[in-house]
C-alpha cells in the first residue's frame, strides 16, 4: 500500500452534502493505501461521516473540529494529531470557497474572508505542522488550488481567483525552503468538479437554484465533455502525498479535463 505506516491530515474531510467532495474522497483515498486519517471539518456530522466510511473498510480515521482561519484553533488541531498519532506525514490542504464580486461589490470583510479562508488556513497548517515534519525528517503538503488563480475563468470573483493564486505560490516557496528538509509541497488546480457543493451552493450563486442546468452547462464547456468528480482530486492528492512523487516538489498539478488549455473559455 503506498501511503502504508503514513499518517495523514486532512482540512475539510467531510461533504457539504450527500456525495463525494475532494476532502472526502481524498480521505477515503488515503485510508485504503494504507494511512491513519486525522479528518478535520467545520462540521462534526461531515467529518464522522467520513469517519464511519473508512472505519466500514478497516481503516483507521479520528475527527476533528476546527475552523481553519482561527490560529489557535488551528494550533490546537495540530497538536491534537500529534498526541493521537505522534507524528504528521501528510497535510493536505482542502479548505476553500468563493464569494462572488469585483472590488466595487465586495465589503472589505469579505475580501479578506477570501483571502482568511482560502490562504492563511493553510499559512496556518503549515505554521503548525512544518515543525513536526521537520523533526521527523520530512513530510508531504498538498495545497488544494483552482485553476481560478491561474487563468480568467469568465466570472467575478477577485477575491477567489487572488487568493487561490497566492495558494499555489505559497506552495512554490515553502517548497523550496524546505527542500532540504526533506519536506516536499504541491498544489492541485481543480477545474469545474461535481461535488455535493454544485448542488448544495453553486447551484444558487448561479444557476437559480438549478442543480441540473447549471450542471449540463458546466459539463459542455470542458473539452472531455463532463466535469471531474472529488475522486479525481483524490487520485491526483494520492500521487503527490505518496513516494512515487518522492522527487515532485513546488509543482501545480492541473485536474480540469482540458479546461484551462481550451480557446472557448469558461463562462
Amino acid at each position: 500500500m503506498r501511503l502504508e505506516n503514513k499518517v495523514a491530515l486532512i482540512t475539510g474531510a467531510g461533504s457539504v452534502g450527500p456525495g463525494w467532495g475532494n476532502g472526502k474522497s481524498t480521505a477515503v483515498a488515503f485510508a485504503r493505501e494504507g494511512a491513519s486519517i486525522f479528518a478535520v471539518d467545520l462540521v462534526p456530522e461531515a467529518a464522522a461521516e467520513t469517519q464511519a466510511i473508512i472505519a466500514s473498510e478497516g481503516g483507521v480515521c479520528e475527527t476533528h473540529h476546527c475552523d481553519v482561519t482561527d490560529a489557535a484553533q488551528v494550533k490546537v488541531t495540530i497538536d491534537a494529531c500529534v498526541a493521537q498519532f505522534g507524528r504528521i506525514d501528510i497535510l493536505v490542504n482542502n479548505v476553500g470557497g468563493s464569494v462572488p464580486g469585483g472590488p466595487v461589490e465586495l465589503s472589505l470583510d469579505e475580501w479578506q474572508g477570501q483571502l482568511d479562508f482560502n490562504l492563511t488556513s493553510a499559512f496556518l497548517a503549515c505554521k503548525h505542522a512544518i515543525p513536526h515534519m521537520e523533526r521527523q525528517g520530512g513530510g508531504a503538503i498538498v495545497n488544494i488550488s483552482s485553476i481560478a488563480g491561474l487563468r480568467h475563468i469568465g466570472n467575478d470573483h477577485v477575491g477567489y481567483a487572488a487568493s487561490k493564486a497566492g495558494l499555489v505560490q505559497f506552495g512554490r516557496a515553502l517548497a523550496v525552503k524546505y527542500a532540504p528538509l526533506g519536506i516536499r509541497c504541491n498544489s492541485i488546480s481543480p477545474g469545474l468538479m461535481h461535488t455535493p457543493l454544485v448542488e448544495v451552493r453553486l447551484a444558487g450563486q448561479y444557476g437559480a437554484g438549478d442543480a441540473s442546468a447549471l450542471i449540463e452547462k458546466r459539463n459542455k464547456q470542458v473539452p472531455m465533455g463532463h466535469m471531474g468528480e472529488g475522486w479525481d482530486v483524490a487520485y491526483a492528492a494520492l500521487y503527490l502525498a505518496s513516494d512515487e512523487a518522492k522527487y515532485v516538489t513546488a509543482a501545480d498539478l492541473v485536474v480540469d479535463g482540458g479546461l484551462i488549455a481550451a480557446t472557448h473559455g469558461y463562462q
